[in-house]
């Protein structure tokens, strides 16, 4: 419990600081964000200052900075973020289905990840040294040099265009996935795969295996047993961080693929200066960061006994 209220403490003040920071966005940019309001609305080059007045007034923008982050939080907390400058229809919603999508494009290439990783990982360290280790590590390694800005328009000319086997753009259902999922799931595949094998040989190296081997179990037996829960200890971990992150940086991915998501949500907001959708945005993604890496830490003491005993400790 003492170790949960630490968490809960951390986790409020991160969101508190975040949140700051986030509803200074518009004051710490260039340009007057009256004038951002309006250019998004209107083309016009020269703005009449009586509408920059009326406006500013009508967005509580006249008023000092605290006052404005005071009742800002007050709404926020409530899940309201107002109103799109460019659409005039509430932030949330849209927020809500666009981290939807985005949530099952990361799950999705998170998931093809860890199927390719963990394998590839287990079986370079069972080889270390030989053959397939050394293929399995070069090719892996050489993943994390690709972009997903060159990688995502070379899927798409192969796959969707050359043959024609799957869209090439657009979310309307499992097919439409393949791709999008393809592009982000190739670093953590690298990534996965050599913390799986770092890990999975200082298990096998253990005092333990090495006893339980004495014993009489046998080689496979001992590595289903103890050799694998204990090696996706740091797996759990990079987990819980590379979801956290497609979550708010898959924007190339999804701006390629014209998928419906936050990254391409974001990307809008910001090329139109949607303040409150810019701010709802980035609250919801650090948000859900947050959340994540509390949860991590829970799963992390179930998963290593030793890791709860020093949290009880403390």
């Amino acid at each position: 419990m003492r170790f949960l209220v630490r968490r809960l403490t951390v986790l409020v003040a991160a969101l508190l600081a975040v949140s700051f920071l986030v509803f200074l966005i518009p004051y710490l940019t260039p340009g007057d964000p009256t004038r951002k309001i309006l250019r998004g609305r209107v083309n016009a080059m020269d703005i009449d200052p009586a509408q920059l007045e009326s406006l500013r007034a009508q967005y509580g923008l006249d008023r000092p900075v605290l006052v404005q982050y005071a009742d800002w939080l007050a709404t926020a907390v409530r899940g309201d973020f107002g109103y799109s400058y460019t659409s005039q229809a509430a932030v949330m919603p849209q927020i809500g289905a666009a981290a939807m999508v985005t949530l099952v494009l990361a799950v999705g290439a998170l998931g093809l990840a860890i199927a390719v990783a963990l394998p590839s990982g287990i079986l370079a360290a069972m080889r270390r040294g030989g053959p397939v280790d050394t293929a399995i590590t070069t090719v892996t390694q050489a993943f994390v040099a690709v972009p997903e800005y060159w990688l995502a328009p070379l899927l798409i000319l192969v796959f969707a265009v050359k043959f024609g086997a799957l869209p090439s753009a657009g979310w309307a259902g499992p097919a439409w996935m393949i791709l999008p999922c393809v592009t982000l799931a190739l670093r953590p595949i690298s990534y996965f795969t050599q913390i799986t094998r770092a890990s999975m040989a200082e298990v096998l190296d253990s005092p333990y295996i090495v006893g339980a081997r004495a014993r009489g179990l046998g080689y496979y037996r001992t590595i289903l047993r103890h050799g694998i829960r204990n090696a996706l200890i740091p797996v759990v971990t990079l987990l819980s961080v590379w979801l956290g992150g497609l979550l708010g940086g898959s924007v190339v991915v999804e701006v390629i693929f014209g998928i419906p998501g936050m990254g391409r949500l974001v990307f809008n907001a910001v090329h139109n200066g949607d303040i409150p959708m810019i701010q709802a945005s980035m609250v919801t993604i650090v948000t859900i960061t947050v959340l994540l890496a509390t949860v991590t830490d829970v799963l992390y003491t179930v998963i290593n006994p030793t890791v709860r005993g020093s949290h009880v400790g403390s």
